[in-house]
């Protein structure tokens, strides 16, 4: 896993069961409301520091997570996704990057296209089953209740930046 690990240049996310818990709220007036773990966030912010872009591969469009991409200064989103390969392709495309220096977090079987392509695949603890046999990695968490921050401390620790883009914190 280590070697997996030292890799990787780019984490890909999926965003509901992974950013999110899963549930699509919608009051009244028909808002989509979606509910974000600002430790999943802070995890973004640091590994983006670290050097390591980060991307979203969602099958549905949703506004919500256009704006919170915003917020992240993710730049790579792809929303409405039912064939999550050809989003993925077409950032191997622009990036330059091969299979091996990209991580995904996928927790469906919509996911597993792109989870047996990439150089590290990751699951949230809450993932469907059929997931699992499919993934390098399983969170202690689940989706939108740390599993992103999980495999952010992962990354950077395991390539050796962890204290490089907390040392602010430690003073």
């Amino acid at each position: 896993m280590e070697e997996r690990l030292a890799r990787i240049r780019l984490l890909l996310l999926d965003v509901d069961g992974v950013m999110t818990d899963g549930r699509i709220i919608f009051d009244s007036n028909g808002v989509e409301s979606k509910f974000f773990n600002v430790k999943d966030g802070h995890g973004i912010k640091m590994v983006q520091r670290a050097g390591i872009q980060v991307g979203i591969i969602s099958g549905r469009e949703s506004m919500v997570v256009t704006n919170r991409a915003a917020e992240l200064g993710i730049s790579l989103v792809y929303q409405r996704a039912l064939d999550k390969l050809s989003p993925y392709l077409d950032i191997l495309d622009k990036t330059g990057l091969d299979d091996v220096q990209v991580a995904f977090v996928g927790d469906d079987v919509i996911d597993i296209p792109v989870l047996r392509r990439v150089g590290f695949a990751a699951a949230p603890a809450d993932a469907v089953p059929d997931v699992f046999p499919h993934v390098h990695f399983t969170t202690r968490n689940r989706g939108g209740w740390g599993a992103v921050r999980e495999i952010c401390d992962l990354l950077l620790r395991e390539q050796g930046k962890w204290d490089e883009v907390t040392v602010r914190y430690f003073r």
